[in-house]
């Protein structure tokens, strides 16, 4: 795979994925990300809602396609899944205590004034998926969102909200489904979107992205020594050519593999959202715990 560019799966056609997050379960690694394969909507930059997508790989190069596990609702304009509406940002995590997959998003309007979260399940990993509910989290805007299940199997959302201004962390009630009720802020005033959280040595490390619409930023990354603790901003953990606006590219999602750090990007073609293409850098760090996310043109996967 090229990093930077449009990827194919194994069947040739383009990886429709977007926004998304990859899962290990049973020795498979699941994709699940935004189905954009459609063309722009008039005067617009987004794609009617189509689903999620799921892909299956065992070494995160040879993708699979297995289908929509959350397809719109074509036949009801009041569905939150109706194709006028909002999905973006679909995270999957697994709660082995009720052996169910849960599914979080952003939901929104057209207008982006719902700006709610989707709660989703499902019996098995390529799904379907059921939604639930949509519903704000603690009251309070969401829009780009992650989830971060910690080393203690206690999950949290991450999300930006107070129109981008802060990141709310959210801790989650013991199935997944729903809030805890206790949440922090991080980065007041910081304008940052497009979490992705991770945990190395005796730190938690959150990568950010600016608020600059579809247009590359410099990504920045903070640290903190509890999940809903203090959070200090550190640097730009990139390292290359084009490292101040992240390669051309966004975060995504970081996942682990063979032992391993990974930070996904997405790479947005605005005014033709199908055609987004996607990157895998691996994260390093080096005795003083900085991070460091150097550009390599090529996946090779595990």
């Amino acid at each position: 795979m090229k990093n930077g560019q449009q990827w194919k799966d194994i069947h040739g056609n383009y990886i429709q994925a977007h926004g998304g997050c990859i899962l290990k379960y049973n020795g498979i690694y699941y994709w699940y990300g935004e189905h954009k394969g459609a063309d722009n909507c008039p005067n617009s930059r987004r794609v009617d809602v189509i689903g999620v997508s799921c892909y299956i790989s065992k070494n995160l190069v040879d993708w699979e396609y297995k289908g929509l596990v959350l397809e719109a609702v074509k036949d009801n304009p009041e569905s939150y899944l109706h194709p006028s509406k909002v999905l973006e940002r679909p995270k999957v995590i697994y709660n082995a205590k009720t052996q169910k997959f849960v599914m979080w998003m952003h939901m929104d309007s057209a207008d982006y004034k719902l700006a709610s979260a989707g709660i989703a399940i499902a019996d098995k990993p390529e799904g379907p998926f059921r939604l639930l509910k949509v519903k704000r989290p603690n009251n309070q805007e969401l829009r780009d969102m992650t989830l971060y299940k910690d080393v203690d199997d206690i999950a949290y959302l991450i999300y930006s909200t107070d129109h981008n201004n802060t990141i709310s962390i959210d801790k989650l009630t013991e199935d997944y489904t729903d809030l805890e009720g206790s949440y922090t802020f991080a980065m007041v005033n910081q304008m940052r979107e497009a979490a992705a959280v991770c945990f190395h040595g005796n730190k938690y490390y959150m990568v950010t992205s600016g608020c600059t619409g579809w247009k590359p930023n410099s990504t920045l990354y903070s640290t903190s020594d509890h999940i809903m603790g203090s959070w200090k901003l550190i640097d730009n953990p990139c390292e290359g050519e084009n490292y101040r606006i992240t390669f051309y590219g966004q975060s995504t999602y970081i996942f682990e593999a063979d032992n391993r750090l990974f930070l996904m990007l997405d790479h947005w073609n605005a005014n033709d959202l199908k055609c987004s293409g996607y990157s895998i850098l691996p994260i390093e760090f080096d005795e003083d715990g900085i991070m460091h996310i150097n550009w390599c043109s090529d996946w090779d996967g595990i």
